[in-house]
């Protein structure tokens, strides 16, 4: 019953953070770098599932993990993608762009997607999958929490300035507490598992840096740019992939599906630190 209510409440207060440390000049980038934004939204729409299908085809996981590695590639850039992207260098305001304007569309593609991924890799065992209901508690607890952050800020700009690196420290522990949940309740399917999942996942997070970083290149965005959307390809809003498998199942607890997202959570700063230092000389 605490984690039913914690979770959704966590992943409210995470998406919060987000759109607390947003402008409305962020979505005004859209129309002063279409070029690159289009290129970043594109690649994190189209370029996760398929690599995510392609890991599947080589990596032989269960059926309920594979759905949950589906899950995990529908969802958006992390919270933590910005600060990752200052720290690699990158254009840290392309990283917040993306990160604002793929987490507002994913209220739209995820549901959609997940039921197509229901499907797909969980065959006649796939749950029922209420699409409308998921793009509504999606928009609950994702959309609207961005646009209250994003409006306190408008209105309140000193407060936010005063209060952000607290709101943003209370979000890294609840993301903490969230992906150490998924992977406590699962354990038993995270032990007998880890040792295919725990290199499916880094083998997704390594393409995905590396094919963020050609695909920019081989479309003239070079350098900074280049590597936010790196950045933005291989870290994921591991806490939406946990929430978005909670929906799924409407069940009490943390479903199985949950566990890649969860798992994910830890691997992907493990790969993407060192990664996107060594992507540095490939953009150059």
């Amino acid at each position: 019953m605490l984690i039913d209510i914690g979770l959704p409440l966590s992943l409210a207060f995470i998406m919060f953070s987000l759109g607390f440390g947003l402008t409305f000049a962020d979505f005004g980038r859209v129309f002063k770098m279409p070029r690159a934004v289009l290129i970043g939204v594109l690649a994190q729409v189209t370029l996760l599932p398929a690599v995510a299908l392609v890991i599947l085809m080589i990596f032989d996981l269960p059926p309920a993990l594979a759905f949950g590695v589906m899950i995990l590639s529908f969802c958006p850039g992390g919270v933590t993608s910005n600060i990752l992207t200052k720290l690699a260098g990158g254009t840290v305001a392309l990283s917040i762009t993306l990160t604002a304007v793929v987490s507002l569309l994913s209220v739209l593609t995820v549901p959609f997607l997940v039921s197509w991924a229901a499907s797909a890799t969980l065959g006649d065992a796939a749950p029922p999958i209420d699409v409308t209901a998921i793009g509504v508690s999606m928009f609950a607890i994702t959309a609207a929490p961005v646009l209250l952050g994003l409006l306190l800020r408008f209105f309140a700009p000193g407060f936010a300035d005063r209060a952000e690196g607290k709101v943003s420290l209370v979000a890294l522990v609840l993301f903490v507490v969230i992906v150490l949940a998924a992977l406590a309740t699962n354990w038993d399917i995270f032990v007998d598992n880890i040792g295919v999942l725990g290199p499916a996942l880094v083998a997704m997070n390594l393409v995905l840096l590396v094919l963020g970083g050609v695909v920019a290149r081989l479309l003239g965005l070079t350098g900074p740019d280049g590597l936010a959307i790196s950045v933005e390809l291989g870290v994921q809003n591991a806490t939406l992939g946990i929430a978005v498998a909670g929906l799924v199942a409407a069940a009490s607890g943390i479903p199985e599906f949950a566990l890649p997202s969860g798992l994910y959570g830890i691997t992907m700063y493990l790969v993407t630190i060192p990664g996107m230092f060594l992507l540095k000389l490939l953009l150059r």
